[in-house]
This record gives structure tokens, sequence and C-alpha cells, in this order.
């Protein structure tokens, strides 16, 4: 890996912090689970073959070979999976200008995409540790159902990544579908080099073996040779209080923001610490609120990395590993995630399984104002003025991530117009992500979410509300767990999707 940038000068290799690192970097290669302190030895102890897998996972490959030749009359590859399972092989397909579609929503809009127009050319990856996964188990249901509506045989269609001798392991084993187990070692924001980012890329036609073999010689060499690794640790600790702009404009590996916005957030935003990564369009906008700036190629941020997509791979997994030592934190539990789960459960069990009609304070055009505000504007401005000094700003979008990808601009105008990092991620994968940040991070966000009226609906099969009744409990059922927090909160709800991003973006620049 090759580091660069203005940054680099404030390195001092001869500080406490700096030796204290170098011997965490040897206890993690050794796996020594008493890293991150005792209370976190328990997990970390069922959770470090990561360290493994550019070498592990190699034992995989003919298997994955295997299974891509039983499924390559399938030209369309859909994977189901939410936080690490999904994010990594998106990453992969950009990279290589592979094709998957990545299913990890609840919005029926996007649901519709997901299903496309031809199932018989289509190949359906589950990825899930237990099946458990409220997101993951409903988008199972409902492909099982589409395929046996167009009169295809889903074992014919569907294979699955799963821990062995979890609930879904065996029960589709036992159902005659195809499965290839993970290592059940590895927690799902460090499973990227394992079968949850191998088995789908490698369906798409992804060198999945030039990713371990990258990913093995990184490791290799800074193991060998630590300061580069070291120093990139010791700058996002020492350098960034709170806030890590990350940039892939420009480079050979875009999407990676994304894969290590997750990565950090939900693993070190606990006990009011952390650091909070924002994917960020290009160098410029990303210093926008003082953030420290990283960028994946050329000139201009405080800190630039530049590697193989492997090798960034097992390259930021070993830092956020070494972060969390750095900042006395549990990097591999998620305690928020379960909060949220849980608050979507209550919702749908309180409303009875269908969204109740819930009242604005004002509507202004195609847009209902749940919050402070007499206008759309008036909302807005007085949202970020509310924002508190040194505060995060966090755009939350429970939209069709296709259609309303317009919405997403609303990123860098707010952070223009507040001065403050601004983060934006889309609901609900941002739950297994930026969503443990938020709550068990510094306390010092304010969160806007924006939702939307559908265009259509499906039923769970299984499951006694549908998916745009399980999207709303998971809107609201966040918006509950921020509100208990006392934290800025607006949501803005589109009556109509298209008109509404508009109002909301002109609103924005007006301010």
């Amino acid at each position: 890996m090759k580091i660069s940038g203005p940054s680099l000068s404030e390195v001092d290799r001869e500080s406490d912090l700096y030796r204290k690192l170098r011997d965490v970097h040897a206890r993690i290669a050794k796996k020594d689970s008493q890293t991150w302190g005792s209370k976190a030895a328990a997990e970390a102890a069922v959770r470090l073959n990561w360290v493994d897998l550019p070498e592990s996972s190699q034992s995989l490959l003919p298997q994955i070979s295997d299974i891509a030749k039983k499924f390559s009359t399938h030209t369309r590859v859909v994977l189901c999976g939410m936080g690490g399972s999904s994010l990594g092989p998106e990453v992969i397909a950009l990279k290589y200008k592979k094709e998957i579609f990545i299913f990890d929503s609840t919005d029926p809009n996007y649901a519709e995409h997901a299903i496309g127009n031809d199932l018989s050319k289509t190949v359906v990856v589950v990825s899930s540790k237990s099946g458990s996964t409220i997101e993951t188990s409903s988008q199972r249901s409902l492909f099982q159902a589409q395929f046996e509506g167009a009169g295809l045989n889903p074992v014919d269609h569907m294979l699955f990544v799963t821990d062995p001798g979890s609930p879904l392991d065996i029960e589709v084993r036992a159902s005659g579908y195809s499965v290839i187990n993970a290592d059940p070692n590895v927690g799902g924001r460090f499973s990227v080099l394992s079968a949850f980012g191998l088995v789908p890329s490698a369906l798409a036609g992804a060198p999945v073996a030039e990713l371990l073999t990258d990913a093995s010689a990184e490791k290799s060499s800074f193991l060998k040779r630590d300061e580069v690794i070291l120093d990139v640790t010791y700058l996002l600790v020492t350098q960034a209080e709170q806030y890590i702009a990350f940039t892939d404009a420009a480079s050979s590996v875009p999407g990676l923001s994304d894969w290590i916005e997750q990565l950090i957030a939900e693993s070190t935003g606990k006990d009011a610490t952390g650091r909070l990564p924002i994917a960020t369009e290009d160098t410029a906008r990303a210093r926008v609120g003082g953030s420290f700036t990283v960028a994946f190629a050329g000139t201009g941020a405080d800190l630039t990395v530049e590697g193989s997509l492997g090798a960034h791979f097992i390259f930021w997994e070993w830092v956020t590993a070494l972060m969390g030592a750095a900042l006395k934190i549990d990097p591999f539990n998620q305690p928020n995630v379960t909060e949220a789960k849980e608050q979507t459960a209550a919702c749908l069990t309180e409303w009875n399984n269908s969204v109740p009609v819930l009242t604005p304070a004002c509507t202004e055009k195609s847009v209902e104002i749940f919050g402070d505000g007499q206008s759309l504007k008036d909302a807005l401005a007085t949202f970020i003025e509310d924002v508190k000094d040194g505060g995060y700003i966090a755009i939350m979008a429970y939209l069709d991530r296709r259609d309303d990808v317009k919405i997403a601009e609303l990123r860098s105008i707010l952070a223009e117009k507040s001065g403050h990092p601004t983060s934006f991620g889309w609901g609900p994968r941002f739950l297994h992500s930026t969503g443990q940040f938020h709550k068990g991070g510094q306390k010092n966000g304010s969160f806007l979410q924006i939702t939307g009226e559908t265009s259509i609906d499906y039923e769970i099969p299984g499951r006694s509300y549908s998916l745009r009744t399980l999207l709303f409990a998971q809107a609201i059922g966040d918006n509950r767990a921020l509100a208990t927090r006392k934290y800025p909160l607006l949501r803005l709800h589109l009556q109509n999707r298209s008109a509404g991003i508009n109002e909301i973006l002109a609103a924005a620049k007006s301010l």
C-alpha cells in the first residue's frame, strides 16, 4: 500500500500511542482475543478469523467455481444481504465492471427492480449468517414466491451463503438448495474476503482469486514492515477528532468509501466515542466541516492511500481493529443495531401490521413535514440551526436508490449550507452501518429522515405485513430510538417522490 499527503508530517513514531499500536498490531496477527480488553475478549474470540481469510478462503475457490458453473446459464445475479454482506460484493462488482443487483432494501419500489422482468435468467444469492435478519429473510420469501409464481423451481434459481449449522443452513439444505458455508468466526462487516463476498462476486464473473492474492500480499507486506499501516491508524486516531471524510473520486476502487463507511462506523461508534466516516463526492467537498480527508487517488487530501482492491480490504479491516484498541472500544459488537431491530418489531406489533395514518405538522406541495417549521425552507433552516457546535448532520433516505438517486445531492448541499460534516445513508441499509454510530457514537448528531409513498407493494409470504409496512416500521422505529435521545430530528415525507425530491433540493439550495 502506498501512502502520501501532508498529514504524514504529523506522525510521531516515538510516541506512546505509536508504540501501543505496534504492540496491538502484533497481537492482532496472533489473534489474541484479549487485545481489546477483558470485556471484549469473549466476542473477539469468535470474530478473529478475518485475519486468516486472505489465505484460508483459497480453499473455497474450487467450490465457488463449481457453483458458478452450476448457475452459468443465469445471466442476472441478485444479492439479498445487508451491511457487510452486500457492500463488499457491490464494491467488487463496481471495480471489475460486473453486474450484480444489490437488494439491500425493503422499499417496494426498489424490490420491483430487484425482481426484474426475466426471472428465468436470474440467480438469487441469499447471504445471512443465521437467516434471521428481517430484511434478508423477507427478501428470500419474496423471491421464492416470485419464482414459484413464474412456474420456476426456486431450487434452480437460489443459493445460500450462511454459517455452518445455522438455522438457515439446516433448513435450506433439507429443501435441496445449494449452500456454501462461510467461516462462522468472522463478523459481517469483516467478511468481504469470505464466502459472503466471494460467492456473489464470482457468479457475476469477478476474479475473486485475484482479490485473495492481493490481500495476502498486502498482509504479508504490513506484517514484515508495519510503518504504513501504523502511520494511517495513528493519523485517524490523532488527527481526526471525530470525522473522516473519504472519497474514491478518480480512483480505481469506486464504491470503496461506502464499504469503509460501514466498517469503521459500526466498529467504532460506541460508548460515545469513535470516528464517523463520511463517503463524499470529491476532496473539495470532503473538507466541509473540517473533516480529516482520505482519498484513494490523486492529491489534495490530508492522506492518500493507494493500492489494489484486495489490498484495501485487508488493510482497512486491520486499521479498524487497531483503531478499536487505541480508542478502547470493542470493534466487533454492535449493540445499537439490535436496538433498531427491537424498535422495528415494536412498531409492527403496535400497528397490527399496517401503517397507521400519521399527521404532519404541516404540508407544502408534495412534502409532509414532521418537525418544526411552517414551510419546507423554514423546517430545513430550523433543523440546521439546531445542529450542535462540532456536530454533524445525518441524512437517512428510506427511498429507492435507483429511481430516487437524485436525493443524494442533498448531502453536499446541506454540508455547504450548514458548514457541518454531513453523511447520507439509504434506509434501511444504513441501520447496519452508520446507524450504530448515530445512537452509540458521540452525542452530537442531527437527523433528517426522508420517507416516501410507494407506487407498489408486495406481501411477504409467511409474514402478516407487507414490504411497505416493514419499511415504515424501520423508519419510524429508528425515529423513535433517536427521539428518546432528544437529538434534533426532522422527517420529510414525500407524497410524490419525484416532485418531493425536487422540492426538497430547491428549498435546501435557497437557504
